[in-house]
């Protein structure tokens, strides 16, 4: 049922917007991203196995940005003639035009591809157009579509290589793995007609938990629900969220091709050199002990000097505290954080360091 009706509603879209889609053929994969930042992988000769992934961007239980409801086009998707950091890739940018409902954001899309390779990286840009700051939690809507066909397939979570598997039986596997960060939660579940609701969205996106294996058990298929720890971003900031997608025809090839695209992020993105150089020693640790009652401490690492911003926000993105604003040495901090005065409930910290940026979630109980 759910084939024949998003079958039906591409075709008018088709009509309407007139094919507003652009495609990169690798050799080896084919990637397509819609005017609306729907990302599909094929086979090179067409056979789809990927009907969507778009992101998610949450910053309360009302407020979701997704694909169906709130996605309006800024920058057509565009096929970059001459691309300087691959051998094709696919340029798009959206913001919420479509629904004009919070949150506020613009997405600019990348999609990266190289001869003969079977795997993508995608790269999200995410800015807050909001005047006040928020607590943004990141993640992708999936539906996967093996082989062109869906239902009775399963999404497995190979947690010592990080990457979420989409397979019926052993034969094409699809692959993704968060590159840039860690995965909060990951959820799966079988598909149903409206599920795209901000607070369903909200929950799925913020378990805390990464589920093992989920089994379809009919023909409508899974959707797959992924998440980072939530991002502070103030009024005009931006964050860049990494994932890596790939096909093979079994789960050692799929892995394989994800490591390989893996590589070009490391090299592209995070060395010496790469356009966006990571800080390398840079980390937030979890606060100890969480859930906690009045006080906790917070550990991170510093690559060098340099000046470094702490700061808590609560749910809704208000700051609470100023933990650090100042400049301090290299090497391990640890600080502690006095809850007096605050009530209970979900806090979260962020540390900067230059243009890195991170930050974890924290439970107070009193």
């Amino acid at each position: 049922m759910k084939k024949i009706l998003l079958i039906f509603v591409l075709m008018l879209l088709m009509i309407a917007d007139g094919y507003s889609q652009v495609t990169f053929n690798t050799g080896a994969l084919q990637v397509n991203v819609s005017n609306y930042g729907r990302i599909r992988l094929l086979t090179p000769s067409g056979t789809r196995n990927l009907q969507r992934a778009t992101i998610l961007v949450g910053t309360t239980p009302t407020a979701v940005f997704d694909y169906t409801n709130d996605a309006g086009t800024v920058t057509p998707a565009v096929l970059i003639t001459n691309p300087t950091l691959s051998d094709f890739e696919i340029y798009n940018v959206i913001d919420n035009s479509d629904s004009g409902l919070p949150p506020d954001v613009t997405v600019k899309i990348n999609a990266y591809g190289w001869t003969n390779g079977s795997y993508t990286l995608v790269k999200f840009n995410i800015k807050n157009d909001a005047t006040t700051p928020v607590n943004a939690v990141i993640g992708l809507d999936i539906i996967p579509e093996i082989d062109q066909t869906y239902g009775f397939d399963s999404v497995t979570y190979n947690s010592s290589a990080g990457v979420i598997r989409f397979h019926r039986g052993a034969v094409t596997n699809m692959g993704m793995k968060l590159l840039s960060a860690s995965l909060f939660s990951l959820h799966s579940f079988e598909w149903y007609d409206g599920y795209t609701v901000d607070a369903d969205y909200w929950n799925w996106m913020n378990l805390g938990t990464l589920q093992p294996e989920y089994a379809s058990n009919t023909a409508d298929g899974p959707v797959t629900i992924t998440s980072q720890n939530p991002i502070a971003l103030g009024p005009g900031q931006a964050y860049d969220v990494f994932y890596a997608l790939a096909l093979g025809t079994n789960e050692q090839t799929m892995l394989a091709n994800i490591s390989a695209a893996e590589q070009k992020y490391q090299s592209l993105f995070t060395s010496v050199g790469g356009i966006k150089p990571a800080v390398t020693g840079f980390n937030l640790g979890q606060n100890s002990p969480d859930p906690f009652n009045n006080s906790t401490t917070i550990s991170y690492q510093l690559p060098e000097d340099g000046f470094v911003s702490l700061k808590v926000h609560n749910i809704i993105g208000n700051e609470v505290a100023v933990l650090v604003n100042s400049s301090q040495t290299k090497g391990s901090h640890i600080i502690d954080f006095n809850a007096n005065g605050l009530t209970s409930g979900v806090y979260y910290y962020t540390l900067r360091f230059g243009d890195q940026v991170r930050s974890n979630k924290m439970l107070l109980i009193k």
